[in-house]
């Protein structure tokens, strides 16, 4: 289970708030991505948070209601939309929505724990963590913020186009999807950049 030793061992070295980033939603061919930015208070505990992948849905919106309702817990959330996604690529429009999610914290924190690889051009001092939702709580909790909000965002879309089912898969590229993708051709919403969307904008016509 994730702790606080990689924030605790900042700290050590005079770093006072310790922000983890984590992100949501690069792989589906819908929908934005998103990113969350969390600073947890000294001593922090919450039973059952983890990676939010190995958390079912329910958990994670009880999870996502105490994390973001705790007066002594820092968060940001922030997206980049589809056609960001197409326009600078996947990995640009992610770092570009984890940008956007630590900026909008305040005041800024001292260092970073982001999940995966170092980021370039990061406007703060960072440690990239690979699989760092499973190690760090603050990326654990940044994971449930990021994965709940774009999963809200997918239900919004849902409304709008029932036809996919967005609610149902989040845009992941299930077998549900592809049947409908293959049937109703892409709507406004699919990653344009992303296969088989783009084979299939070109053959129905970018509508």
């Amino acid at each position: 289970m994730p702790d606080l030793s990689l924030e605790i061992a900042l700290q050590a070295r005079g770093l006072c708030r310790i922000a983890g980033i984590d992100e949501a939603g690069r792989g589906p061919l819908a929908g934005p991505v998103s990113a969350a930015a969390v600073i947890l208070p000294n001593g922090f505990t919450c039973p059952g948070l983890d990676d939010s992948k190995k958390i079912s849905a329910l958990k994670r919106e009880r999870l996502y209601e105490q994390l973001t309702t705790d007066p002594a817990i820092a968060w940001s959330v922030a997206t980049a939309d589809r056609e960001e996604i197409d326009r600078l690529n996947i990995l640009r429009a992610t770092h570009l929505a984890m940008r956007r999610a630590v900026e909008g914290l305040a005041p800024l924190p001292d260092h970073c724990l982001i999940d995966g690889l170092p980021v370039r051009d990061f406007p703060l001092p960072h440690d990239g963590i690979v699989k760092g939702d499973g190690l760090s709580l603050s990326i654990a909790a940044a994971s449930i913020i990021a994965k709940v909000t774009r999963d809200r965002i997918m239900c919004e879309i849902d409304a709008e186009f029932p036809q996919f089912g967005f609610s149902k898969h989040q845009g992941y590229g299930t077998k549900m999807h592809l049947e409908a993708l293959r049937i109703h051709g892409p709507c406004c919403q699919h990653r344009r950049s992303f296969q088989p969307v783009a084979q299939l904008t070109l053959s129905f016509g970018d509508g």
